[in-house]
Parts: C-alpha cells; structure tokens; sequence
C-alpha cells in the first residue's frame, strides 16, 4: 500500500467511483446504476468511502433503523487489489462506531470466507441461511452483532 487510505464520508459525487468499485467487488450481484445512486442520494443511510488518493477503493453502506433497534450494512465492498489491507476492517469499524443501535445485521455471500473470517472477528454470528439469494444461486448467510 503506497498511498495512505483515507476513510470519509460519501455522497453522490461518489456515484462513478462507487460504481466501478461496486462491479469489481460484486460482478452480477452489483447494485445496478440507479439503486446505487438512490443509496448515496439518501438522508437515512450511512455511506463511507475508502481513498487511495482520488480512487475510491472501499465503501461500505449502513441503513439505521433505529427504531426497530437495529442497523443493516447493506454492501461492504473492497476493490480486490486493495483487498488483505485492512481497509474492509476500517470501513466496518467506522460503520459500526456511528451507528446507534443494539443489534447490526449484514449478509454475506456463503463462499466468501475472507469476509466471514473478518465478521467473526468483529463478533458476527451467523442466525440464517438465505437460499440462492445471489444472482449466481447461491446463498446468503444473515450474520448479527449483538452489542451492548
């Protein structure tokens, strides 16, 4: 890593970045154009980039609810050649300190276990299996963080 990676707030400016970043993570399973702009035009979500300069290089999106008492991460995304820095490690723990609420939930793909491994490490029990939640077929493990 040559470049210090800054992580700060995201908005619509990021729209381009996170889009590309959001197809190099997620192939098929990348939100499409208009979803993405929506999430980052929203007042409700938490979104934060990762920058290796100007490059987007992570992002991560929190939906509160706080009300119901939870929080959901919606996408946690790192570009595979930035992957193994620990910035998927910063995005979450960021993520995690601004949100509010008892309980987060996210989902993860069922074969990526880099990822699992890393929400293990933040405390993250697996509580559901989604069946052929991708667009591959394949499932979806529900991972929860009690806290507090």
């Amino acid at each position: 890593m040559t470049d210090p990676i800054a992580v700060l707030p995201a908005g619509w400016r990021d729209w381009p970045g996170v889009r590309v970043l959001e197809k190099a993570c997620f192939g098929p399973d990348a939100w499409d154009g208009l979803d993405l702009l929506a999430a980052l035009l929203g007042s409700s979500s938490l979104r934060l980039k990762a920058l290796a300069g100007r490059r987007v290089v992570g992002f991560v999106m929190g939906e509160p609810h706080p009300n119901e008492g939870y929080a959901w991460i919606a996408t946690l995304g790192v570009h595979p050649e930035f992957q193994r820095q620990g910035i998927g490690a910063r995005l979450l723990a960021e993520t995690e300190a601004r949100m509010a609420t008892p309980l987060i939930k996210l989902t993860v793909r069922q074969s990526n276990l880099p990822a699992i491994k890393l929400y293990e490490k933040f405390g993250y029990v697996p509580v559901h299996t989604w069946e052929r939640y991708y667009a591959s077929g394949e499932a979806g493990i529900v991972m929860e963080k009690q806290r507090g």
